[in-house]
């Protein structure tokens, strides 16, 4: 029976805690999606009190007590010094994105501002059984820009999801070395989950932040797929050398001819790498030869001699460990910061209950003074739950950075398998080439020992020589793509430091000005309190009708 009158308590206590809130929109991100934005907090419970309250909740009778409150709600002071400058970017996208005027730099900076918006359920044609596995959605997704690249300065086109995913992997085979952002998951369940809005929400906005991370690399936003995708209507398609079935139709029926006869790499497809079916036989050739670069015991003719990238990338190793621990750790403050909220609201729904408690059963004027100081240190202690959650919105916003890095590591791991497949492609061919001059040498010897020669050797040594030749030409192509990878990971490299940088200091300075400015406001809450009850140190309460 206890337990049961404890859970209605605490039911009791939840549904009164939700009479307390204001309809603010909540905060527009999430850290990493891990934690719920905290509930919203008001006073309106607080101005619901009894008549006979002999002090009103705002100091200054000429206002209404809403107006009092806002009056502590407004930005820190010291924020609104500083904090503009760094979230200028994010404050002109986000008037693109909602419904403000839009403020566009001077015509002789570049620049492209990308929204998505508007989610449409498209019916489509389906003898499945599972419900929504029928329908699809699309999202308006509208650029501005004033990029010579670009046909226009605004446009707008209709997407779905699987485009956006072809968009990925056009610019993943057009732009090996680089590094590409990653593009949000695709979900097992996405049919069921596309039901509930919030799922359709979450991808509007996942979409729209994979486009501006796209929009911000400096090759990516001028490129041919980039413009296709926001500006050419109609259904993106891929290649069939890029579709997944067709590589893999195409590579089982080339595979029994390969396994028959001699087998050449044309030039032009050794600028991908041999995983997704395009060519099983070189696949198997590579895998083999990563095998005997790893225990086979004999060096590789070809190597990665790199020892500034090495270095690099053994320091970027290090920069994910470190960009993880912090990341954590930077969960853990926003967590921290929302239970403070909440539970400094609680206090004030506390307060509320016992300034209502004492005002019913008060008696005297002493017990309705300090009914009334009950209440400001309500209204202090729920002004002060608003002000920490405000925080805890613009903390969220500057340490996201953090989880947008983390990210950044696995592009950059993509960029660097992209390297390393394409070395081991120019080790595979040159371990062929060895490998056919070594018959052909053996052959020539044979021949060599029978009067006029052996017909049939002669002629199988030609077709080595043509076979030789067309690898050569394959060495000679995949050799050029490797360091074209290579200067890609190079400059690559180099404009991680310098953004990383720059965005470094742009986050510690806007979230040590975010925690002055609320420490500040909320110091000046609790100082105003404090004033109203200096006076209870030297004197107490005198029951008396007077």
């Amino acid at each position: 029976m206890m337990g049961h009158d404890q859970d209605s308590t605490d039911d009791d206590s939840h549904a009164q805690m939700e009479s307390l809130v204001l309809h603010d929109p909540p905060p527009k991100s999430s850290f990493n999606g891990a934690f719920r934005s905290p509930p919203e907090i008001s006073t309106t419970a607080i101005d619901d009190s009894p008549a006979e309250t002999p002090t009103r909740l705002n100091h200054d009778n000429s206002q209404s007590p809403n107006s009092s409150l806002n009056s502590f709600l407004e930005p820190p002071s010291y924020a609104d010094a500083m904090f503009r400058s760094f979230d200028a970017d994010v404050d002109v996208a986000g008037e693109i994105n909602g419904h403000e005027r839009v403020n566009l730099p001077s015509s002789d900076s570049e620049y492209i501002y990308i929204s998505v918006s508007d989610p449409q359920k498209v019916p489509e044609a389906s003898n499945s059984l599972v419900p929504g596995s029928g329908s699809y959605y699309t999202y308006l997704i509208t650029t501005r820009t004033n990029l010579p690249e670009f046909e226009g300065t605004e446009f707008s086109v209709r997407r779905r999801f699987r485009e956006v995913v072809t968009l990925s992997e056009r610019l993943a085979e057009a732009f090996r070395g680089y590094f590409i952002p990653l593009r949000p998951d695709k979900s097992i369940m996405e049919s069921q989950m596309m039901q509930t809005n919030d799922f359709v929400d979450q991808r509007r906005i996942a979409i729209e932040k994979y486009l501006k991370k796209l929009a911000a690399h400096p090759v990516i936003r001028k490129s041919d797929e980039f413009k296709v995708f926001l500006q050419v209507e109609g259904k993106l398609t891929l290649a069939r050398t890029m579709d997944v079935t067709s590589r893999m139709l195409d590579g089982m029926v080339k595979l029994p001819g390969q396994l028959i006869g001699e087998s050449t790499i044309a030039p032009e497809e050794v600028v991908q790498p041999a995983k997704g079916g395009r060519d099983l036989f070189r696949l198997f050739k590579e895998l083999k030869q990563a095998v005997t670069n790893d225990w086979g015991g004999t060096k590789p003719t070809i190597v990665e001699e790199d020892k500034e990238f090495l270095g690099k990338k053994e320091k970027l190793n290090d920069l994910e460990v470190q960009l993880s621990n912090v990341s954590q750790q930077a969960e853990t403050l926003v967590k921290a910061q929302q239970d403070i909220g909440e539970t400094m609201g609680e206090l004030g729904l506390a307060f509320v209950k016992l300034t209502k408690f004492e005002l019913e059963e008060a008696t005297y004027e002493c017990q309705r003074t300090r009914a009334a100081d009950m209440k400001n240190m309500a209204t202090a202690a729920v002004k002060a739950s608003r002000l920490y959650r405000e925080l805890n919105s613009q903390t969220v916003k500057h340490l996201d950075k953090l989880h947008d890095y983390l990210g950044m590591m696995l592009a950059v791991d993509n960029a660097f398998t992209d390297r390393s497949n394409a070395l081991l492609t120019v080790q595979t061919l040159v371990s062929e080439l060895s490998s056919l001059e070594s018959r052909v040498e053996k052959l020539e010897v044979a021949s060599s020992k029978i009067f006029g020669g052996d017909r049939s050797r002669m002629r199988k040594i030609e077709e080595l020589k043509e076979t030789m030749k067309a690898t050569e030409d394959a060495r000679c192509c995949a050799v050029r793509e490797y360091e074209r990878i290579k200067e890609n990971n190079r400059s690559e490299l180099a404009r991680l430091d310098k953004e990383r940088c720059a965005d470094f200091l742009s986050m510690l300075k806007g979230f040590v000005v975010n925690q002055a400015g609320y420490a500040e406001k909320v110091a000046s809450v609790w100082e105003k309190v404090a004033d109203e009850t200096k006076g209870y140190e030297t004197k107490g309460y005198e029951y008396s009708d007077s």
